[in-house]
């Protein structure tokens, strides 16, 4: 690391800093902390100056994958002036940090306490208020330390996994746009470790599910979901944020880990893609899920009584500036429509029903591996552009019915909303043993334009050829309002862009819906 590139970080701290309208007063200053193993952290500290002789509640706030310390400067400034210590630390391997990318291993982790133990020593921290926050990669550090160091009450964690392996092959399905995209930041701002080198060289070369497959037995041991019994055993308070569209960590992932969570906690899940709901609040602008995030600190750190208590756990945006409320899951999902799966008919474009009750005795084929014009879109960029209001959309009367199945539902003499959880069970009959599945949830107006709600994927691994496979699939989280005459549409292919596709050319799917198990799809919609 090179001293002028240090020299720049710090300077430009101050400018940042010096530039915000400040409640309180707070030095700042660039610092070389140790990690665990000494290796040097590049860290921005900034302690409350004027505002009592403390001590300060402390938030260590690890950066994001590929991102800097200066990542945090906005709202480590507001934090600083509200009275807490923050260290915004670059995580071990990336830019002006030491070690490897060690893909939330142990060093990295670590780390976070040997970052703690450093503020203790060096800063005005109070060892009985210790929060942890971050965005991504830092929110999923965040987690897995607060899992392991009893020093730490209360985590914010923001665009995070809970999940690796539900995040990273989902029904065992890759991301080859999300892993694509993760390999080469890595590649250009750190220096790689075995694991993340291993998964390069196969990603370089196409393999994209070898290069996931090969990390899964790793994934456990880095995935927060592995730490919840520590969390409840402690009561340690966790706030989660994430995106509807989260093209790499999506939500279904974190809202089972915040199921299993038994302490004080808060879900927020608002619309947009991979950590686009929260940088702005990074940046120190105005961001309800920072907004959130700074009283939850108050509450938990600083002990104040402003009300977060009686506030609904769970909280759900279907646009910006509208939060729907609930206590808990189980009542966002209370309700769920049941539509069933009828015949798809017609020549030229056959297209079956979303009805009451359920349909049995039909059948219905596509080819595999052809494209459609339905689609996920690209990862970041429509889930980015989904947040201000300009969703994925399609026609449904184009799609390419060779290699798509298409069910239509009826029109909505109300407005309704949508908010939860869908869920699929189909009956499939592949010629192939392996092949890949993709359902997309639409909403359709009345000439065929339909905006994407929400997809999942699903691939058959090892399939018998010719044998029904009864999937059932859940569709990711969603929050959206179906006007008055739009209708529901579901659409499934072999084929999306943004995943690796185990579909071979030339082969078949059949849809069917037995007597015992006939295919229908779950909604909660109201």
């Amino acid at each position: 690391m090179n001293k002028p590139w240090i020299g720049g970080i710090a300077a430009l701290a101050l400018l940042v800093a010096s530039a915000s309208a400040m409640a309180g007063a707070f030095s700042k200053t660039y610092e070389r902390i140790p990690g665990w193993d000494g290796a040097p952290m590049g860290a921005l500290v900034l302690v409350p100056q004027g505002q009592g002789s403390g001590p300060f509640p402390l938030v260590v706030m690890p950066a994001s994958w590929s991102l800097p310390n200066l990542e945090y400067l906005g709202r480590a400034t507001q934090l600083a002036s509200d009275g807490y210590v923050v260290v915004s630390y670059t995580s071990r391997g990336f830019w002006d940090s030491a070690g490897q990318i060690d893909i939330a291993g142990a060093d990295t982790v670590e780390d976070v306490s040997a970052v703690i133990d450093w503020a203790l020593a060096h800063t005005p921290a109070n060892p009985n208020a210790i929060g942890a926050s971050g965005i991504s990669y830092g929110a999923g550090i965040s987690l897995l330390a607060a899992g392991r160091d009893p020093r730490i009450k209360a985590v914010a964690a923001l665009s995070g996994w809970a999940d690796l392996e539900a995040s990273l092959y989902s029904n065992r399905t890759v991301s080859q746009q999300g892993v694509g995209l993760l390999v080469g930041a890595g590649a250009l701002t750190g220096r790689p470790g075995p694991d993340l080198a291993q998964i390069s060289t196969r990603v370089a070369v196409g393999d994209y599910d070898g290069a996931v497959q090969g990390f899964l037995p790793q994934a456990a041991s880095r995935s927060p979901a592995s730490e919840v019994a520590a969390l409840n055993a402690r009561g340690t308070a966790v706030l989660l944020g994430n995106a509807f569209n989260d093209g790499l960590f999506p939500p279904n992932q974190t809202i089972a880990f915040f199921n299993q969570l038994r302490g004080p906690k808060q879900l927020l899940l608002s619309q947009g893609d991979h950590a686009t709901a929260e940088l702005p609040g990074a940046l120190g602008l105005p961001n309800e899920v920072y907004t959130a995030t700074t009283r939850w600190f108050d509450r938990h750190l600083k002990q104040v009584h402003n009300g977060v208590d009686a506030e609904a756990p769970v909280r759900l945006s279907p646009r910006a500036g509208q939060w729907l409320e609930y206590p808990d899951w189980a009542s966002v999902q209370q309700g769920t429509t049941r539509l069933g799966l009828s015949a798809p008919a017609g020549l030229l474009s056959p297209t079956g029903g979303l009805i009451g009750g359920t349909a049995s005795g039909w059948q219905s084929r596509i080819a595999t591996d052809v494209p459609t014009l339905a689609d996920s879109g690209v990862v970041l960029v429509s889930g980015l552009l989904q947040g201000i209001g300009v969703p994925v959309t399609t026609s449904i009367p184009l799609v390419n019915r060779i290699g798509a199945a298409v069910w239509v539902g009826a029109p909505s003499s109300t407005v309704r909303r949508l908010a939860g959880s869908p869920s699929l069970r189909v009956t499939v009959v592949p010629s192939q043993s392996k092949v890949s599945l993709f359902a997309y949830l639409y909403r359709m107006d009345a000439v065929g334009v339909a905006q994407l709600v929400t997809h999942a994927p699903y691939s058959l691994r090892g399939a018998t050829p010719g044998r029904a496979v009864t999937l059932d699939w859940p569709l990711q989280a969603a929050a959206a309002e179906i006007p008055a005459g739009q209708r529901l549409v579901l659409v499934i292919d072999t084929h999306d862009a943004r995943y690796t596709d185990a579909s071979d050319g030339g082969g078949t799917v059949t849809f069917t819906s037995p007597v015992a198990t006939p295919s229908v799809l779950n909604v909660p919609l109201r």
